[in-house]
């Protein structure tokens, strides 16, 4: 059966560990995080490999907090993503203090990736169905020798993905009759109303987005020949970026959007009715430890997962 690796985009963590670092709270009843749980789903789902992208100096702490249990059960390897890992002839901008986005995270990983993977944040909780759906659909349907790259996307239902305390921004999808992603427009403020969903653009402009609508949430399945976009779009994003610029980042649905517009790859777009956790806010945390409870008393989950 082909290889598959799960790549988890943990760069983001921060640097004090235990004091109150969103992602690494724990939720479960055996003090498991967020992570835990991604990476049972994703084992369970038969995905071979654990690809940790974290930052060098956080590689200890992580590694007694996660890494160490993890490399018990599965095969691990790190990547560290770092604001100085940078195309030849480019130079980090004086005040720029946080490495360059989703894509710099993948690339970073570039040694390590030789087969399809999967793409995940650290601090989302997905639920099965979608790495099932698509580590099947990676193994079984996605052809990787024709000159179209073909890749999947899990696809959320918006109202599945909203927050109780705020506002959240959601990747919202377009998506063709035969299930392809067409495109993929960054949408802001998304919070439910007596008659369904507030949204806004990126200015704070009204724009018009349905509960029912297919959302990212950055659980992408890509063929390793994406490495090589990802590698050819860094410098045209740097050169193109405004000097004086320290906040731009090289973002991975961006790159992912780009490939669909010129025809050079195609997503299919699976659904997931799984609703998503995430502690977006302090306030969310109640509520994702009572999901996560409640999924340990149906059966989905044992109390102590590793």
């Amino acid at each position: 059966m082909k290889k598959t690796s799960l790549v988890i985009m943990a760069a983001g963590i921060g640097s004090r560990f235990g004091g109150g670092i969103k992602q690494l709270e724990p939720v479960g009843p055996g003090g498991e995080i967020i992570m835990d749980y991604s990476i049972h789903d994703a084992l369970e789902a038969g995905f071979d490999k654990i690809i940790f992208i974290i930052r060098k100096d956080l590689e200890k702490d992580f590694k007694e907090i996660i890494g160490n249990r993890i490399e018990r059960i599965a095969l691990v390897e790190y990547a560290f993503q770092e604001l100085s890992d940078l195309p030849t002839g480019f130079s980090v901008p004086e005040g720029r203090k946080k490495p360059w986005g989703t894509g710099q995270a993948i690339l970073a990983a570039r040694e390590l990736i030789h087969e399809p993977f999967l793409v995940i944040n650290a601090d989302d909780y997905y639920g099965k169905e979608g790495f099932k759906k698509l580590h099947d659909y990676m193994v079984n349907e996605m052809d990787e020798t024709g000159s179209v790259m073909e890749m999947c996307m899990a696809g959320f239902i918006l109202s599945n993905t909203l927050s109780e305390n705020g506002g959240v921004t959601r990747g919202v999808c377009s998506v063709d009759a035969d299930g392809y992603l067409t495109k993929v427009t960054e949408t802001y403020d998304i919070y439910r109303t007596a008659d369904g969903v507030h949204a806004a653009d990126q200015a704070g402009n009204p724009v018009t987005a349905s509960a029912g609508q297919h959302v990212s949430m950055n659980m992408f399945g890509l063929p390793a020949a994406f490495v090589k976009e990802l590698e050819n779009g860094f410098p045209k994003f740097l050169a193109g970026i405004g000097e004086g610029d320290i906040k731009a980042e090289y973002l991975l649905p961006a790159l992912i959007d780009s490939c669909i517009q010129s025809g050079r790859a195609r997503v299919r777009v699976l659904e997931t009715r799984d609703k998503w956790f995430g502690v977006t806010y302090k306030e969310d945390k109640p509520s994702v430890v009572a999901a996560i409870h409640a999924l340990v008393d149906a059966g989905a989950y044992p109390e102590k997962l590793f």
